[in-house]
């Protein structure tokens, strides 16, 4: 059963909202009637959906826990973080590096009012608003800026938000970090890859990409070769080396096949 907790003041509630729909996947409380029942069409069409978001939140303390270790990241960009939830960035980080610095970017005002209710009173983390579709703008924030240091190694995730937006910005994202990036950072990207399996036909598949539509927020799926040829001075990362470190219950996270995407790192060279 849904709340109305502090921060959705003044959001029209009574429309499905993608960040909520995810809360709801995860089995969390911040989420209204429209959310659960748009979230349910999405379940009826595609089962295994509510899987592949715990496997994406699953990827990311795999993600974290290897930059924040083995990579040596002690700064964090987390784009499009969605509402809090367990085992956030600068939750998991910290277990590995005290002292690890995040900035938390989403364009839903709830969403940041959230994070920052959460984040009160820590000098190392912030939640700011920003929309990737205008990567210059985000980059360039000053609130961003004076947090973490471009001019060192950081790690930008961008994990189940390339997929809401459309083809034509994607060239100038992935232009614009590779500019604003130090030798030395890292992107995490997860991403819808099609709902076509051998669950999941195209009729389904389309149906489902409708919802989210009528949501107000349309989805890409994309092909993985669709982006690692825009990564042109990033190397990618062995998932085995990342499942080399991971936990054991989450090594399957690391360097599995997702459920209904793909993963994967690269490091700025």
């Amino acid at each position: 059963m849904g709340t109305s907790p502090e921060g959705f003041a003044g959001i029209d509630t009574s429309v499905p909202n993608i960040a909520r729909m995810q809360d709801y996947y995860l089995g969390g409380t911040n989420n209204f009637e429209a959310d659960r029942a748009a979230a349910e069409k999405v379940l009826q069409l595609i089962p295994s959906i509510r899987a592949a978001v715990i496997e994406n939140r699953r990827f990311l303390r795999v993600a974290v826990r290897y930059l924040a270790g083995e990579a040596g990241i002690a700064q964090f960009l987390d784009i499009g973080t969605g509402l809090p939830a367990n085992g956030a960035v600068h939750e998991v980080a910290r277990a590995v590096c005290p002292g690890v610095k995040v900035a938390y970017v989403d364009y839903d005002p709830s969403v940041i009012a959230h994070a920052g209710a959460l984040l009160s009173g820590d000098d190392n983390a912030i939640a700011v608003i920003g929309d990737l579709r205008q990567p210059a703008d985000l980059l360039a924030d000053p609130e961003i800026r004076e947090h973490l240091d471009f001019g060192q190694p950081l790690a930008v995730l961008l994990l189940g938000i390339l997929h809401f937006i459309a083809d034509d910005y994607i060239p100038g994202i992935v232009a614009a970090l590779r500019d604003a990036l130090a030798p030395g950072s890292y992107v995490v990207i997860t991403h819808i890859g099609g709902y076509v399996t051998r669950r999941t036909t195209a009729e389904e598949g389309d149906a489902a990409l409708r919802v989210y539509a009528m949501a107000g927020q349309p989805a890409f799926p994309r092909a993985e070769v669709e982006f690692t040829r825009l990564l042109d001075g990033f190397e990618l990362i062995d998932p085995a080396v990342m499942a080399a470190a991971a936990a054991p219950d989450e090594r399957d996270a690391a360097s599995g096949e997702a459920i209904v995407g793909w993963r994967l790192v690269a490091r700025k060279i």
